[in-house]
């Protein structure tokens, strides 16, 4: 069965497995390059990286309204439960889970977490999701670090990296991160939605194919690949 990914924008990711429809950070109300609004999104399940506004954003409202489970680490699921939405799931980096959809892994991620309100976020993470034969990592909102080499050797179908520097790794960095990953394919987000984090996509798209052996896919907002 293929899995479907989306890039909705900024760092909003939905992810189809079957009749599973997985939205990540999905920061759509006040992003000028969102593909849809919040209200045309029927996820089953909302993963949610950390708690800073552009990653948190609409998943509240969209989790209430249609009632999906929510993943995040321990903190933001607790803020969510006081926010009166009680269907979460919290992990750990580290710390796998199976669900109907797939093996969900947190991974390391080096950034802040605090939530809109101020509240304590906890650790920031990415995910590794192993299903139907494929693995996929999302680095989300992350520097460069050496361990990817190790999430590397999972074997990765797919690694949607963030490239927009200032926040997030850079075009450099995110090349060196191809390179410690070594992923079949590799997705560029988290650029464009601000001024600060202004890149050109495919000059990176570039340096990745005179440089690895990854094929690089630069999507716009709403345009999807299948695994």
């Amino acid at each position: 069965m293929p899995i479907t990914v989306t890039w909705y924008g900024h760092a909003c990711i939905g992810l189809e497995v079957g009749e599973h429809r997985l939205l990540v950070d999905p920061f759509l109300t006040g992003n000028p390059l969102a593909a849809a609004a919040p209200d045309q999104l029927d996820p089953t399940v909302v993963l949610v990286s950390h708690g800073h506004g552009d990653h948190v954003g609409d998943a509240l409202d969209i989790a209430r309204r249609t009632g999906a489970l929510v993943i995040s680490n321990f903190e933001i699921t607790n803020w969510f439960q006081a926010q009166g939405h009680a269907n979460v799931h919290p992990q750990h980096i580290g710390g796998g889970f199976h669900y109907p959809f797939g093996y969900l892994k947190l991974t390391i991620a080096h950034h802040g977490s605090a939530l809109p309100d101020g509240s304590y976020g906890g650790n920031p993470c990415g995910f590794l999701l192993a299903s139907e034969g494929k693995k996929v990592y999302l680095a989300c909102d992350t520097g460069l670090f050496y361990d990817m080499k190790l999430v590397g050797e999972e074997g990765l179908d797919l690694a949607v990296l963030p490239i927009g520097d200032n926040f997030t790794m850079g075009p450099d960095d995110a090349l060196r991160a191809v390179k410690l990953l070594q992923p079949h394919r590799a997705v560029p987000i988290h650029y464009d939605t601000f001024d600060v984090i202004r890149q050109d996509p495919h000059a990176w798209a570039e340096r990745v194919r005179a440089e690895t052996t990854t094929e690089p896919v630069v999507l716009k907002p709403g345009e999807s690949l299948t695994l």
